[in-house]
């Protein structure tokens, strides 16, 4: 495995890396972990879509990009994931278009929002951060399939400590809604999707895994507060005292750094008989709250909780997928 950690970045993971050929959708391409993981794979000869919700700012993130990679491939595309709609049709445009997709990057994300709804009822995080990536992701999957070996890399995070998925009531449409669950949860079910997909599309050629980035202060944290910090630094100690571990405390990584794990889970040839794996600093995450950043709960890679979060998933959108 690679000898890569925290500090490892999107260039380094790259080096000696060539893309050409190769096509790479990014969801939530318009700043931070996507437009950084943009830049560094088309700097190796990708091309890459890059789908956002916000138009103007996915054209600002392609102009920075053009301007340190003059002549990149890239194709800019509208996806609004909080719209089952919006899904639809981007998935519908985009095979219209292509074919084939080497790696689909499930990046994009919300984190500890005040409590709300997407456009079709489903609480804003779990809906945003799984649902709407579950349905592109089944939507896509004859592209990717077409273009096997290719992969799917699912942004999780070590938030999925905090709960796993509550099946009794996964929309906190009686319990107590508190953001920091709610986030957990929807990243608990992002770990659970990339290992039950893994596990239906293996033996087709597509490994899927999932990724905790690290702690970045890009505008997915545009939500937090002192108060939500601290709860977050307060849960982290209390798990490293239960585990008798030293707490790994509270710290932030460049964007450069915090994109290296997913860019680096689209590309290393080590991993390839790792499919299903949940990936922290560009290495294999570990149970146990020991190992850190790269810890990743027994909730998060359980099978029999991936299996009904699927079939769950199917019921929400309304849709199966026979993968």
């Amino acid at each position: 495995m690679s000898s890569y950690g925290p500090d490892t970045t999107t260039n380094e993971v790259l080096e000696g890396i060539d893309l050409s050929g190769k096509h790479i959708l990014i969801t939530g391409s318009s700043s931070g972990l996507g437009e950084e993981s943009a830049r560094a794979l088309c700097s190796k000869g990708a091309a890459i879509t890059m789908a956002a919700r916000n138009p103007e700012k996915n054209d600002a993130a392609a102009a920075r990009i053009l301007e340190k990679v003059p002549g990149a491939a890239l194709e800019l595309r509208t996806l609004d994931l909080c719209s089952l709609e919006s899904v639809r049709s981007f998935a519908k445009d985009f095979l219209a278009d292509h074919q084939r997709l080497d790696v689909l990057l499930d990046n994009a994300g919300v984190m500890c929002c005040p409590q709300g709804t997407t456009s079709d009822g489903f609480e804003t995080q779990l809906g945003t951060n799984h649902i709407g990536h579950f349905l592109l992701t089944g939507l896509l999957a004859p592209a990717v399939l077409a273009s096997a070996p290719s992969r799917v890399v699912v942004l999780s995070s070590a938030a999925h400590v905090m709960a796993g998925v509550d099946f009794d009531d996964p929309m906190f449409e009686r319990r107590e809604y508190d953001p920091w669950l709610a986030y957990g949860q929807s990243k608990t079910a992002n770990a659970l999707f990339a290992l039950e997909l893994n596990r239906r599309l293996a033996k087709e050629g597509v490994s899927a895994y999932s990724v905790h980035p690290g702690m970045i202060m890009t505008e997915l944290a545009r939500h937090l507060n002192a108060e939500l910090l601290e709860r977050m630094q307060k849960r982290v100690e209390e798990r490293a005292k239960a585990a008798d571990a030293k707490s790994p405390g509270m710290s932030f990584k460049p964007v450069e750094a915090g994109a290296a794990t997913q860019v680096w889970a689209a590309t290393a040839g080590d991993l390839a008989d790792h499919g299903g794996a949940y990936l922290a600093d560009c290495q294999l995450g570990m149970a146990g709250a020991e190992h850190g950043e790269r810890n990743v709960e027994r909730h998060a890679q359980d099978p029999d909780a991936a299996a009904r979060l699927w079939a769950a998933s199917e019921g929400w959108v309304g849709q199966s997928f026979d993968l």
